[in-house]
């Protein structure tokens, strides 16, 4: 029986998954599949129930982070700290949660030669705000400011900052003045504006940027930090670790356990994820 895997979400069309796991299986020569499905809020739960023993696991994307975590029976640790899945695996007759978002995070700042830091900041206060808050404990953070145009909606990651033991302080994103940081990581969607004076004012308190946008590429902020020549990133690489954990989840239940030629891997989804 071919085991089927797919990546869910609400637009899905745009999802660069399907080609990433696709060339990773056929490097590896598994009989795995791994599809796209428009799934959203309203509709995860039937889905989910929908789903047959060929089904070993799911990606997902936004909307479903939050109710992907709530339909499992268990979680990983770093799925426990934010309260969002985006990956789950089959266990018994349920299914495990896991966030494979903070590790391509911690992945892609040590690509960028960002293996530890001090002081950070986050530019926005959404969902991936948290895993990114996360991954910055992991690297020795121990002072975050999120820069967000809500202050008041840092509340729940100042919360997840007391559980990790960081500093966190929520500032309006165009104070007249930002305090200096070893790194900044953007969570604002692929899009959105910021003007450009705004924008001028976090590169130049904020060390190396890491933009999770991949499909809006160049962001208002990474023009910013080009033009003072500081090092920037998209979020391709942390698009391609997360999904390298992803496929260790599906592969041993757990994302400890490299894969089989996890460097062959590593180059092929790289490979399929700019088109090559």
């Amino acid at each position: 029986m071919t085991t089927a895997l797919e990546v869910w979400g609400d637009p899905i069309g745009h999802s660069l998954s399907p080609a990433m796991h696709t060339a990773a299986y056929a490097l590896l020569g598994w009989d795995w599949t791994y599809g796209r499905r428009r799934v959203d809020e309203a509709s995860f739960a039937d889905e989910l129930a929908s789903l047959g023993p060929a089904h070993r696991g799911l990606s997902l994307t936004m909307p479903l982070k939050h109710v992907a975590y709530a339909a499992a029976a268990q979680h990983d640790a770093r799925a426990t700290l934010t309260g969002a899945a985006n990956t789950l695996v089959r266990s018994g007759s349920g299914w495990h949660a896991f966030n494979t978002d903070a590790g391509g995070i911690v992945a892609a700042l040590a690509e960028a030669g960002v293996v530890a830091a001090h002081r950070a900041r986050i530019v926005g206060a959404g969902a991936t705000a948290s895993a990114a808050l996360v991954a910055l404990s992991e690297i020795g953070v121990r002072q975050v400011w999120i820069a967000a145009r809500r202050p008041a909606a840092a509340a729940s990651l100042q919360d997840l900052g007391e559980r990790l033991r960081l500093r966190v302080d929520a500032v309006p994103l165009d104070s007249a003045t930002h305090p200096s940081v070893d790194v900044t990581i953007a969570t604002l969607p692929g899009g959105v504006s910021v003007d450009s004076s705004v924008a001028d004012r976090l590169a130049a308190a904020g060390g190396a940027l890491l933009d999770v946008v991949y499909g809006h590429w160049p962001t208002d902020l990474s023009r910013a930090w080009d033009r003072i020549g500081a090092p920037a990133q998209g979020g391709a690489g942390m698009l391609l670790h997360q999904a390298v954990l992803q496929i260790r989840a599906f592969a041993s239940g757990g994302v400890e356990q490299p894969l089989p030629r996890e460097d062959e891997v590593v180059a092929v989804m790289r490979r399929a994820l700019v088109g090559d």
